[in-house]
């Protein structure tokens, strides 16, 4: 995260905070724990005074292994910390420029551990990180802490208050009618409407045992209206820019009383508009839509917006990360916070369920040549955003301009999603390569033959069935 040889041209920011520390152990380091646990981890160095210029400078600590036996000490106890996050070799003693310093990694703590907080009191010692500062959690993102924290998602709550009269019976046959289209002779196919809302995780009994809707079936078939009376701050927006104006021109909203307003004819009418690209991209933009539908949180503010510019698509959802996004980007781990919602979407096959969305997304971008998507996170209130460019790279349009071979640019586009995949996950099996490129097994052989000849990857065959690795 951070170059201790460069450290000179680091300010402090949303993921470092320097102390100088001379006086000891300071009391707002654990505010400052707090807050990265909280947010997305960041490193606090001690020993470390910020100029007036921003810039860092490294003083002698005199004590610095007492610090750290003080550090331990209070992390572990109670009645200063909720949980200690940290490993040994998170909390180190570095020399730089002759300076004995300390550098402590505090990571994004696991949602089961959230809010991380101190001084036993979750309400005025859970803290956040924005921009170069620490503050006080708001009650509305300790609640969504909270909420996140549960094993259950959101979605699977029964409303026993309310009776399958919350659905629109035009979007329960919309699906069906989708469902047989991705999944011909289902078993679940001649279920009667109840039967199969049930199976789906839409229905399910009440402690008085009868049927009622689960918060996953109102989002994703209730009415408008209904949804509301859940949860009050829900909103989905798309809008369209003109390319001569630059004005938002073609709309859905559930500001407007045109149609159901719940999610899946949300997602059915937005994505009907963003289906104008290479197939690949559609698919990709299909899947993005979908994973911001099955991860927004919304009880949140601000509700779900997505943008449609000449050039660029941005999709923002209220909620914070679920997982780290170094492991979103990476693939492979799923955690999604209506886990309802995604089996739902799943089963038309506008969402995968393995965690490869958005490695899936970012290899079609790479496939095509535009650059890169980025995702951001914002705080107070939390929002995630995905922005999709709609535009070539230069090297991209270089590298047709010069050679005009197609096929030798994706795969060097495939290998290096194959070597990021194993950078993150140490090791793979084919199949779970060709999940992730979504080719068939005799290309994938070939690619992995180059990387095995260019002493990148290594192939185990003692293990059933046969793994990847790269080269130590």
């Amino acid at each position: 995260m951070i170059d201790l040889i460069k450290l000179e041209q680091y300010t402090e920011n949303n993921r470092i905070e320097a102390k100088k520390a001379l006086g000891g152990l300071p009391h707002s380091i654990w505010e400052t724990y707090s807050a990265f646990a909280n947010t997305l981890g960041g490193v606090i160095l001690l020993g470390v005074e910020e100029y007036r210029d921003k810039t860092f400078h490294t003083v002698n600590l005199p004590d610095p292994e007492g610090m750290v036996r003080e550090f331990w000490e209070l992390v572990n106890d109670p009645d200063k910390a909720s949980a200690n996050i940290l490993t040994k070799k998170q909390v180190r003693i570095e020399t730089v420029n002759g300076d004995r310093i300390i550098l402590i990694e505090v990571p994004r703590a696991q949602r089961s551990d959230r809010p991380v907080y101190i001084d036993r009191d979750p309400v005025s010692g859970s803290y956040r990180r924005s921009g170069e500062g620490d503050y006080h959690c708001t009650r509305e993102e300790l609640a969504a802490m909270y909420r996140d924290a549960e094993v259950r998602t959101q979605d699977m709550l029964v409303l026993e208050n309310e009776t399958l009269s919350v659905f629109s019976p035009d979007t329960v046959l919309a699906y069906r009618k989708r469902m047989k289209r991705t999944r011909p002779n289902h078993i679940w196919e001649n279920l009667s409407d109840e039967d199969f809302l049930e199976k789906l995780g839409a229905v399910n009994l009440g402690a008085d045992g009868k049927p009622h809707p689960t918060a996953a079936g109102l989002l994703m078939f209730g009415r408008l209206d209904e949804i509301i009376k859940l949860y009050p701050d829900y909103y989905l927006d798309y809008r369209e820019e003109t390319d001569e104006t630059k004005e938002w021109t073609d709309r859905v909203s559930t500001a407007m009383g045109s149609w159901s307003g719940n999610v899946l004819d949300f997602y059915f009418l937005v994505s009907s508009k963003l289906r104008h690209f290479p197939d690949a991209i559609n698919k990709a933009v299909s899947e993005a839509l979908a994973n911001c539908l099955i991860n927004a949180d919304y009880y949140g503010r601000k509700g779900l917006v997505i943008l449609r510019k000449k050039n660029l698509i941005v999709m923002s959802n209220p909620g914070d990360f679920r997982v780290d996004p170094a492991a979103a980007r990476a693939g492979g781990l799923s955690d999604p916070r209506n886990g309802l919602l995604m089996k739902m979407f799943s089963l038309i096959d506008a969402s995968s369920q393995t965690g490869s969305g958005i490695p899936g997304i970012l290899y079609a971008w790479k496939m095509q040549g535009w650059s890169e998507p980025t995702i951001t996170q914002s705080v107070d209130p939390n929002r995630v955003q995905l922005s999709l460019p709609l535009e070539k790279t230069a090297e991209r349009k270089n590298f047709v301009k010069h050679a005009d071979n197609r096929d030798l640019f994706e795969t060097s586009a495939r290998k290096d999603m194959i070597i990021s995949y194993l950078t993150e996950h140490i090791s793979a099996t084919g199949d779970e390569l060709c999940g992730l490129l979504n080719i068939k097994a005799p290309l994938l052989g070939g690619l992995l033959q180059e990387l095995i000849d260019e002493e990148i990857v290594v192939k185990n065959e003692d293990l059933s069935p046969v793994t990847y690795k790269l080269k130590a």
